[in-house]
């Protein structure tokens, strides 16, 4: 799997929108064998669904990937990908439970997973409501990946076949930021998780199944909307992030920061004492007054 997810199984989370349907888009014209869209938003989905099966009928008519026109590898040799829309509630373990049994009696497995979803709630911590805020989102970010993972992991390590665990953090999970309390803290679990899971299956010789995480400054998705790029750290669009976070899951990459600026701003919160990084942090790139405009993504009409 250095290439292409040609004829792999792929499942991703939070896939009825931005990254998540790119993803899916990217998967299919890849030629995936199967495409798993898991989202609770039932009509986002169905768009996406019918978006992508429209690239599956249009891609059967075309050329194959890396075949001469008109060969007989072209349109008769590409693999018929199929699509699986679920939709669920990541908060709730039981749907987790039920939804990953479905996709294993079905497709018996899964080689590619990306734990996409993710929610927000920019605003200081005494603002949150424990039901309303607090829980769901350390629920959606740090527990829906471990569950999901741990559903179709043994059946990764089991197989001979190469397998991916992709889990999107964020740069918020390296670097302390106000307003975003409950939001860094369940991107800290996150990283800290995923990255303890790679090195497990490393010392225990499952390196067919590899684990990459992934923490991106703000993404123009809509999901940060208002909220100002630091210093040297510009907004990123959604089509360059998946392109990156791709290329780095196929490579089985450990560790993907995004920008360049993240990993200088880890590195330097390591270095600095607390005061002389909250004056950099603060004053110098911007990264405290970051959250200020933030409005997040309005409700889907």
């Amino acid at each position: 799997m250095t290439r292409t997810v040609r004829g792999a199984r792929v499942l991703i989370t939070g896939a009825a929108s931005g990254m998540g349907a790119l993803y899916a888009e990217r998967a299919v014209r890849e030629g995936a064998r199967a495409v798993v869209l898991w989202d609770r938003d039932e009509a986002a989905l169905d768009e996406v669904v019918a978006r992508l099966r429209t690239v599956v009928m249009t891609d059967r008519e075309a050329t194959a990937w890396g075949a001469p026109d008109r060969s007989p590898s072209s349109a008769a040799g590409r693999p018929a990908t199929t699509v699986h829309p679920y939709v669920l509630d990541l908060t709730e373990l039981g749907a987790i439970a039920q939804s990953a049994q479905l996709v294993r009696r079905e497709l018996g497995g899964i080689d590619v997973l990306i734990n996409n979803a993710g929610i927000v709630r920019g605003k200081y911590f005494w603002e949150h409501d424990n039901g309303e805020d607090t829980r769901p989102t350390m629920q959606v970010n740090a527990l829906a990946p471990m569950y999901i993972t741990r559903e179709f992991l043994p059946g990764m390590i089991e197989s001979a076949r190469e397998a991916r665990v992709v889990n999107i953090a964020s740069a918020a999970g390296t670097v302390s930021n106000p307003r975003m309390s409950v939001y860094a803290a369940s991107k800290w679990a996150l990283i800290g998780w995923s990255d303890s899971l790679r090195l497990e299956l490393v010392q225990q010789g499952f390196e067919h199944v590899r684990v990459t995480t992934v923490a991106p400054s703000y993404i123009s998705t809509g999901m940060f909307e208002g909220a100002r790029g630091p210093l040297l750290t510009p907004v990123l669009t959604p089509e360059y992030v998946v392109d990156k976070v791709w290329r780095a899951m196929l490579a089985g990459r450990p560790l993907l920061m995004l920008p360049w600026s993240v990993g200088l701003a880890r590195t330097l919160k390591g270095v600095l004492p607390t005061r002389a990084w909250d004056a950099v942090a603060g004053r110098v790139f911007g990264v405290y007054s970051s959250m200020e405009g933030f409005t997040g993504r309005p409700p889907r009409a």
